[in-house]
Formats: C-alpha cells, sequence, structure tokens
C-alpha cells in the first residue's frame, strides 16, 4: 500500500499522449485531479506566483530561483507535501525543487510550506520527464528522490513503473558526480525490481554495505501511514545509490 502523503508520486495514467514521430510514451502516473478545497484553492492563489514554476524548454538558472547557490534535492511525486516540507524545514542550508501532477497536493504543499515557514522549496505541476528533459540542467543536482511511487503490482503492468533502465540514465545526467538517487517502497516485489534496474544501470554504485538496501535515513520522515503500516509488520525498503561517473 502507498502512503497517501506520496499516491501519485509516480503513480500511474492509463493514457498515453502524442509524440514526435508519432511515438507514443507510456505514463506513470495517472492523473487523479480530484476535487482543491477551498484551503488548497487559496494557496495556489497566493503562493503559486513566489514558489510555482512552469515547465520551460531550457533550463532554469536555481541560483537565481532561489537567491542563493545551495545544494539542490529534487523530489518526484511528493503527494500532499507534508514529508517534503518536513524535510526542507529541517534543512535550511538546502534547496528542494518538487515536481508533481496532482493539484490538490500541490496546493496542499504550497499550504504546508507557508503553514511552517519553509521558504526553500519550489513546485512544478508537471509531468516529470519532461521537467527532466526540458527544465533542469545535466549535472546539476545533489540529490534525486522517489518515494512510494505507485507500484504498478501486476505483471502486466511492470512496464509502467517508472524506475526503468532509460530513466535511471536520465536522472544520472541530472546527478552531479558523487549525487544520490534515494528509493522507498513498500511493495517488496517493487523493491526488487529497483535493484535489479540500479545494480545492472552504468555510472551508480550501491551505498548499501551489502549492496541491497538500506536502513532509513534519519532526513527521511516517517510518516503516520508508514509508521501504522511498520506496527502492522509491513515492510519498507529503502535504496541509495550513488552517480560516479
Amino acid at each position: 500500500m502507498t502512503t497517501p502523503d506520496n499516491t501519485t508520486a509516480t503513480s500511474a495514467q492509463d493514457e498515453t499522449t502524442e509524440q514526435p514521430k508519432y511515438l507514443r510514451r507510456i505514463r506513470s502516473f495517472v492523473l487523479r485531479e480530484g476535487r482543491l478545497t477551498k484551503g488548497q484553492q487559496r494557496s495556489l492563489e497566493l503562493f503559486w506566483p513566489t514558489m510555482g514554476l512552469e515547465h520551460q524548454p531550457q533550463p532554469y538558472d536555481f541560483e537565481q530561483v532561489f537567491g542563493r547557490k545551495a545544494d539542490l534535492v529534487l523530489e518526484i511525486g511528493f503527494g500532499m507535501g507534508k514529508s517534503f516540507v518536513a524535510m526542507a524545514k529541517a534543512a535550511p542550508e538546502l534547496d528542494f525543487i518538487g515536481i508533481e501532477v496532482h493539484k490538490p497536493g500541490v496546493g496542499a504543499c504550497l499550504g504546508e510550506a507557508e503553514t511552517e515557514g519553509v521558504k526553500n522549496i519550489r513546485l512544478f505541476e508537471h509531468d516529470a520527464v519532461e521537467i527532466l528533459n526540458d527544465s533542469i540542467a545535466d549535472g546539476s543536482l545533489t540529490t534525486i528522490q522517489l518515494f512510494f511511487p505507485d507500484p504498478w503490482h501486476k505483471t502486466r503492468h511492470h512496464k509502467r513503473r517508472i524506475v526503468q533502465p532509460d530513466f535511471v540514465q536520465v536522472l544520472r545526467r541530472k546527478l552531479k558526480i558523487g549525487g544520490v538517487f534515494h528509493m522507498a517502497t513498500d511493495w517488496e516485489n517493487y523493491a526488487e525490481h529497483m535493484l535489479e534496474v540500479m545494480t545492472a544501470a552504468e555510472g551508480y554504485q550501491n551505498l548499501a554495505t551489502d549492496n541491497l538496501y538500506v536502513p532509513r535515513p534519519d532526513n527521511r520522515p516517517l510518516t503516520k501511514f508508514e509508521n501504522r503500516g511498520v506496527k502492522l509488520g509491513h515492510g519498507v525498503w529503502d535504496l541509495m545509490f550513488k552517480k560516479t561517473n
């Protein structure tokens, strides 16, 4: 079961979009718009102008965006944003970029950031692959986070899982040398899939001492849903791979 705080992380969309040369790309998310609450709508109206970023065809200068030089953390699919904001608040020396396709989640995250007085975040409401390809410079990220993406547990849907060989090489281009791709899932089969893909991927090194999984780092907050699952005996697997070249 995926945690509601990260449900749409990279959750999946059955419809595909037209691509150049008539190729069609499988989406790894379902766009569940949902209904905006009054609070989410208000947060979007008030705070998107200062914390929101639009998709653009050239990379952003994030030193200019944030008004300072700092290491950049990118989270793909922050869900409702509570954990994302908590991480940014706990690490004011870092700048955090979040990507989420679910508008209510973006609104909730903006409201949470305002409530917590967090200023070191910027958000995209757009497809992560397009943002990575177009709007993020190569070699610019210190950390990429992917927490509790849609597991696509049926075998025939495994091709929709976002952690695939081509995708992790896109991420590798965006990471600095020594930068880390951090994944977490509560589906053991998906953890095994992630491990298989990453072990075979060029230019990455597993940071686990046994080349399997790492303990949950302190900087990844334990959500109430994850905590409930742990108490019920459900497993959670964290994987951390460093870019080596």
